[in-house]
């Protein structure tokens, strides 16, 4: 199905005001944003349009029962200047998931992959070139009907905005593991990508970050015991030449890189589990000298060479280099930039 989506291009591109060797982190957005809305039952009125401020009612429902959510995905040129994304259709199936589990519409996911391929062909300009940069695309969806009452509302925005992107972390990164807050439990919304799941962990990130410290490493809630994921990433071990990586439980996002990263450590032959791990495991495997490395992955960091972490005021040293880890990175950026050969079907030419 084909979906006609209207395009009012801005009179004149900002692209030429923004220095690319230095690009504030999620603060310089493209020029246009692709928008639809949803009511009486059906999503309405596609378009791309000059970015610009959404107006709210002061009662607007996702701002008093939060009934927001959102995805995360980079555009990167190919060695001929062409725009390239990454299982695009990964990420519109993972949005119906979480608007199913708040209880919000599913949106189109041929119209969401559309709408990202239109925007990025007309944003084109704004896709860094600089090693290890990309243009992060935010698709989000909210409840935008005005309303004070605890149930689903019936009005919603999808939107799509993207902002130029450099490297988040360039060097290897230590962990803090939290003890007394959670991030999701169980039957929570831990699993879907919920605007909420990162309110709750702004404070114990800043705290981590105050001590020196790149992201928290989320534990389980009951025993403060068994590794759930990183604040932005997904978190693989390897211990006596296996990957391990904590088992979906419906506490723990179900990420794309770390879906890829499985994939793609399998076809190249290694062993690849999923399971319960502990902090106590991972200690020992550091004192016995099995822990060859832990990387974490996402979308926005891309792949984060863990150094060490931080549990109950003991210090557990991963390793000093992680080749499995540059290894993934290095083959989805040469997929994302058609050096390497894409055998997995990963790579959706704009």
């Amino acid at each position: 199905m084909n979906y006609d989506i209207k395009i009012t291009k801005v009179k004149k591109s900002k692209v030429s005001e923004l220095d690319f060797n230095n690009i504030p982190l999620g603060r310089v957005f493209t020029d246009h944003m692709f928008i639809c809305e949803y009511a009486n039952g059906t999503w309405n009125n596609p378009r791309i349009e000059p970015l610009g401020l959404i107006s709210m009612h002061p009662a607007t429902m996702a701002l008093h029962y939060g009934q927001a959510i959102f995805e995360g995905m980079k555009a990167t040129l190919d060695i001929n200047g062409n725009a390239m994304l990454f299982r695009p259709e990964k990420n519109a199936e993972r949005l119906n998931f979480s608007a199913d589990r708040i209880g919000m519409p599913s949106f189109p996911e041929k119209l969401f992959v559309e709408g990202l391929k239109k925007l990025v062909a007309i944003d084109h300009s704004w896709i860094p070139t600089q090693k290890s940069s990309a243009l992060y695309l935010r698709p989000f969806m909210y409840a935008d009907e005005a309303c004070i009452g605890m149930r689903a509302a019936t009005h919603y925005k999808f939107i799509i905005i993207a902002s130029p992107a450099g490297p988040i972390y360039t060097k290897r990164i230590k962990l803090y593991a939290e003890t007394q807050f959670v991030r999701a439990v169980k039957g929570g919304t831990g699993e879907a990508k919920v605007a909420g799941n990162y309110a709750a962990a702004i404070r114990p990130t800043e705290t981590a970050k105050a001590k020196g410290y790149d992201q928290v490493l989320w534990l389980d809630p009951h025993e403060f015991k068994y590794i759930q994921e990183a604040g932005t990433m997904n978190i693989f071990f390897k211990i006596n030449d296996e990957f391990i990586t904590p088992s979906l439980d419906g506490a723990i996002l179900n990420g794309i890189s770390r879906l890829s990263t499985i994939e793609l450590l399998r076809h190249k032959g290694y062993k690849v589990t999923e399971r319960l791990i502990s902090m106590d495991e991972i200690s020992e495997a550091s004192k016995n000298g099995s822990l060859q490395e832990a990387f974490g992955t996402g979308t926005a960091v891309g792949v984060a060479m863990i150094q060490e972490i931080e549990y109950k005021n003991k210090t557990i040293h991963i390793s000093n280099d992680n080749p499995s880890g540059q290894m993934v990175l290095d083959t989805i950026v040469g997929l994302r930039a058609a050096t390497i050969k894409d055998e997995f079907d990963w790579i959706v030419t704009v």
